[in-house]
């Protein structure tokens, strides 16, 4: 078993060193040197980039008073518009991260809860526009800790790979295409196993210790015409987990309750390969508003120690329809962003084959399946899933924070979902099913930047889940 200290110290140290020395490229600027003559240089396309501009920055270039945000002119050369993102030039200001604060860097606290770990309380510090590259890098180095003791820390950074300098001002950027590196830490003492099958009852709650490394290297991109309308993606994830009994109050651990279960995956280290393929028209892939998506994924834990091989399939399909605003009267053709009511249906099947980790398997409950049921309540080698969701704006145009900060708009949704477990992909449409249903807050900062909060009942009660991006 590998100590605890040991990887406190062998991952925790690269994370704070690395995200200091990011932080200080960061604030000097990418800068010529001889080895790099070109550093600092954008890449915008094969289209120059604007000079800079000899005005003060204005924070409304490109911004209407009230929130909206004009239709930019798009290079004749792009097909699909509708999926790139644009930003106008009052939201790139110039100068390092403390120039930039409240613009495109952030140090900030957040809260997010979850019925598995409590109440979250952290800071995060976040650069949307890391190294000065007009918006085309995000870094971030977080750290949180909950109610329920769960302590995460984490670095990430990504790149989008499609992106374009307007000449007028401002910038696109296709969301499918980008490169992404993630290291995190965690230690979560409340993680809930309740057996396996649809059968499982409350009353059969366990709870174990996860203390987690994982490391991942991540790429997304469209393929090229005529094939520009699938998405690849790729990712591969180093992984150390440590198991530990859980401290729910009231329930036994996991050790105790299943010990065939928990004691074969006590001490596991593996690689897991990921790779997605889709058929993908949505207009967003962070909010879509219209448009349908249907693809296969598979996870592979191909390198565990002990030598065991596994994976698990993923066949989904979404559907997206906007629908007549009900509290705005959608904008106009010439806005960027107009606002937009949606209503999105989902379903997804999973199928596990060979052997992995317990915590590996399909499972159903917590943010984003069955949210009115805590993370883990159901588990088995298959699962299905089918969701809707309404999506619609209260507050069309959002609110000023200060003179550089908006919120774009409020809104609100409801949702309902139907699935179920089972121990085989034979028997998973005879399985007992359950049902969740809720309602949620939407905050937009901007199109592809939705913070969420959701409220879901159930048969065992409620849960209520906090964070970054739609469940589907």
């Amino acid at each position: 078993m590998i100590p605890k200290l040991i990887l406190r110290i062998v991952f925790a140290g690269p994370i704070f060193f690395l995200s200091l020395s990011l932080f200080l490229v960061d604030a000097a600027g990418a800068q010529p040197t001889e080895l790099d003559p070109g550093a600092g240089v954008e890449d915008s396309g094969g289209i120059p980039d604007p000079e800079p501009p000899g005005e003060e920055y204005d924070p409304w270039d490109g911004i209407d008073r009230n929130g909206r945000i004009p239709k930019a002119d798009f290079p004749n050369d792009i097909k699909h518009p509708d999926r790139w993102r644009y930003i106008p030039e009052g939201r790139i200001k110039p100068g390092n991260p403390f120039q930039r604060f409240l613009v495109s860097s952030f140090i900030a606290p957040f809260v997010f809860s979850n019925g598995d770990v409590g109440t979250g309380f952290g800071v995060a510090f976040t650069d949307i526009d890391f190294r000065l590259q007009r918006r085309r890098e995000i870094a971030g180095l977080f750290m949180s800790y909950t109610t329920k003791g769960q302590q995460r820390y984490g670095l990430s950074w990504r790149r989008m790979l499609k992106t374009r300098d307007l000449p007028g001002g401002g910038v696109i950027q296709e969301e499918r295409s980008f490169v992404y590196t993630r290291v995190r830490y965690s230690k979560t003492l409340t993680r809930r196993f309740f057996g396996y099958g649809p059968d499982t009852l409350e009353s059969d709650e366990s709870s174990y210790l996860d203390e987690a490394v994982i490391v991942s290297f991540g790429f997304s991109s469209s393929l090229p015409q005529p094939m520009d309308d699938f998405v690849l993606e790729l990712n591969l994830d180093v992984e150390s987990h440590e198991l530990g009994n859980g401290t729910v109050q009231g329930a036994p651990t996991t050790r105790q309750a299943f010990p065939t279960v928990f004691d074969p995956d006590q001490d596991r280290v593996f690689g897991l390969l990921g790779a997605e393929l889709r058929w993908d028209t949505r207009d967003s892939q962070k909010n879509p508003y219209s448009g349908h998506a249907v693809g296969l994924r598979v996870d592979a834990p191909l390198a565990q120690n002990g030598g065991d091989v596994g994976a698990v399939f993923k066949l989904f399909g979404s559907q997206v329809f906007e629908v007549p605003g009900l509290f705005h009267g959608g904008g106009d053709t010439d806005e960027a962003h107009p606002p937009t009511d949606a209503i999105a249906l989902g379903v997804f099947a999973q199928a596990s084959v060979g052997s992995m980790p317990f915590y590996l398997l399909p499972t159903l409950g917590g943010t984003d399946t069955l949210r009115g049921y805590v993370d883990g309540r159901w588990r088995d080698r298959a699962a299905w899933q089918a969701a809707a969701e309404y999506r619609f704006w209260v507050i069309p145009r959002g609110v000023s924070i200060t003179r550089n900060v908006r919120i774009e708009r409020l809104g609100l949704a409801l949702f309902y979902e139907i699935g179920a477990v089972a121990e085989d992909v034979g028997a998973i449409f005879r399985s007992r099913v359950a049902q969740s249903y809720g309602f949620g807050l939407r905050i937009g900062l901007e199109r592809a930047a939705i913070f969420r909060l959701d409220l879901g009942f159930s048969d065992d009660g409620r849960n209520f889940s906090a964070g970054f991006g739609l469940s589907f």
